[in-house]
C-alpha cells in the first residue's frame, strides 16, 4: 500500500506566508535559542512517548490494520509503550497546528514528528527542534544512507534522520506515448500537448524542473528560479501542460488522461502493479532526492525514547519490514541485503526495484535541492502560484 497523502501541495500563500513570516525577521520572538529548548526528559521512570505521522506510513497487520507489528515488536523489546497518531496530513497545515505552542515556548503533547524535507528546514532555522544524542544512536550512525546524511539545512543531520526517503521524477504510460523518456525536455515534445501534468506545490515541483535545464540544485540561485518559471509559463500559455495537481496525477495517468506527469516513485510502484506499461525515470539531467524526516519538538518530554525508537527503525531488519510496506526509497541500504536473502519471491524482488534501493548509476543523478529560505519564500512563491493558478 502506498501513503498517497505524504508529500502535499502547498496550495495557496496562506500557510507558506505565514511560515515565512515566523521564520523571518517579522517576528523574532519565534527563535528559540539552543539553552531554551530542552525540558526535563522522563524517559527513564515514564517508558513511553507520543509519536505523529502521516496516514499509512508505517506497516500494518493484515487481518487487524489498529495493529502496527513493528511498533509492536519495539514495545515487547524496549517496554516502551507508543502512542502513535496519523495526525500529518499537509506540512503547512501541522505547521499551524503546532507553532502557537512552540514560537511561545510550550511544550507540543509530541515526542517525535515526521515533516518533509522543506519544512523540517524551517523548524531548524526557527530552533524549533532538538538536537539528538547520537551516542544512542548506533544503528543511525552506521546504517543512515550516506547520501541523505549532509541536507543543507541540517549539517550533520543533528537534529533529524530521514524516515523514508523518495525520487521526484517522470512517470509516463511508455505503450501509449510509444516512445521512451530521458530527458525533462520530453515534457515539452509537442504530440504531448494537453497530456501532460506538473506537481502544484512549489517545494515538490522547482527542483527536477531547474535540473532539467542543468542546474545544481544543491546551489541554485534565483536567475535560476525565474528562468525556470519563464519556461513553465510559456509552456502553460501553449496549453502544453493540462493542469497541475497533487497526488491525483495518479488517476491522471491511469486513465490515459495524461501521458507523461511529474511523479514521486513510491505511487509509480503501486501504479506499475495494476499497470506495468507505466514506468518512472530519473532524466538523464537528474532528479530530485528527498526526505520526510524524524524529529524531536522542543520541551519534549521522552526525548530518549524517541531517539531510541528512531535507533529501532535503523536497524536493517525492522527497516527491510517497512520498505515492503511502504515502497519508497529505503533510508537504510543495508535493509536490501535483509530482503535479498529472503525466500519470499516478492521481497527478493524489491531488493533489486531501483525505486527502493537506487543503483549507483541511478544515484549518480540523483541531488537533494537546497531549500528554499525564508526571505526568498514570499516572492518566490508568489511567483509559482501565479503560474499554477492558485
Amino acid at each position: 500500500m502506498n501513503p498517497l497523502s505524504r508529500r502535499h501541495l502547498l496550495r495557496a500563500l496562506g500557510g507558506g506566508a505565514a511560515a515565512a513570516a515566523l521564520a523571518g525577521c517579522g517576528v523574532p520572538a519565534a527563535y528559540v535559542a539552543p539553552g531554551e529548548r530542552a525540558a526535563r526528559d522522563r524517559s527513564a521512570a515514564d517508558r513511553r512517548l507520543t509519536f505523529a505521522n502521516w496516514p499509512l506510513y508505517i506497516d500494518t497487520d493484515e487481518d487487524d490494520k489498529s495493529k502496527r507489528p513493528t511498533l509492536d515488536a519495539f514495545t515487547r523489546k524496549t517496554g516502551i509503550s507508543v502512542t502513535y497518531t496519523e495526525e500529518i496530513n499537509d506540512n503547512d497545515e501541522f505547521f499551524g497546528k503546532i507553532s502557537p505552542a512552540l514560537m511561545n515556548h510550550q511544550a507540543t503533547g509530541r515526542d517525535l514528528v515526521v515533516i518533509s524535507d522543506w519544512m523540517a528546514a524551517r523548524f531548524v532555522r526557527l530552533g524549533w527542534v532538538q538536537q539528538m544524542d547520537r551516542s544512542r544512536q548506533p544503528n543511525v550512525a552506521r546504517y543512515l544512507d550516506p547520501q541523505l546524511a549532509v541536507p543543507a539545512y541540517d549539517k550533520g543531520r543533528l537534529h533529524s534522520v530521514p524516515w523514508q526517503s523518495g525520487i521526484t521524477g517522470i512517470a509516463y504510460n511508455r505503450k501509449k506515448l510509444g516512445r521512451e523518456i530521458k530527458h525533462t525536455s520530453d515534457l515539452w515534445d509537442p504530440r504531448l500537448a494537453g497530456k501532460v501534468t506538473l506537481l502544484s506545490g512549489l517545494d515538490e515541483s522547482f527542483a527536477l524542473l531547474m535540473q532539467g535545464d542543468g542546474v545544481d540544485v544543491t546551489r541554485w540561485t534565483a536567475d535560476d528560479f525565474h528562468r525556470m518559471c519563464d519556461k513553465v509559463e510559456k509552456q502553460v500559455h501553449k496549453k502544453q501542460i493540462r493542469r497541475f495537481t497533487g497526488n491525483d496525477y495518479i488517476k491522471d495517468l491511469s486513465t490515459g488522461d495524461v501521458l507523461a506527469c511529474q511523479a514521486y516513485s513510491g505511487d509509480v510502484i503501486q501504479l506499475q502493479a495494476d499497470n506495468p506499461d507505466i514506468e518512472f525515470v530519473v532524466p538523464e539531467e537528474g532528479a530530485e532526492l528527498w526526505a520526510e524526516s524524524m524529529m524531536v519538538p522542543n520541551l519534549a518530554r521522552h526525548k530518549a525514547n524517541a531517539e531510541a525508537l528512531i535507533d529501532y527503525y535503523y536497524d536493517p531488519h525492522v527497516a527491510a519490514e517497512l520498505a515492503v510496506w511502504v515502497n519508497y526509497v529505503c533510508p537504510v541500504p543495508a535493509a536490501r541485503e535483509v530482503l535479498a536473502a529472503s525466500k519470499d519471491k516478492e521481497r527478493a524482488e524489491l531488493a533489486e526495484d531501483p525505486l527502493v534501493f537506487p543503483d549507483a548509476e541511478m544515484r549518480r543523478r540523483l541531488a537533494i535541492a537546497r531549500d528554499i529560505t525564508s526571505q526568498e519564500r514570499m516572492e518566490f512563491a508568489k511567483r509559482w502560484n501565479s503560474i499554477v493558478g492558485l
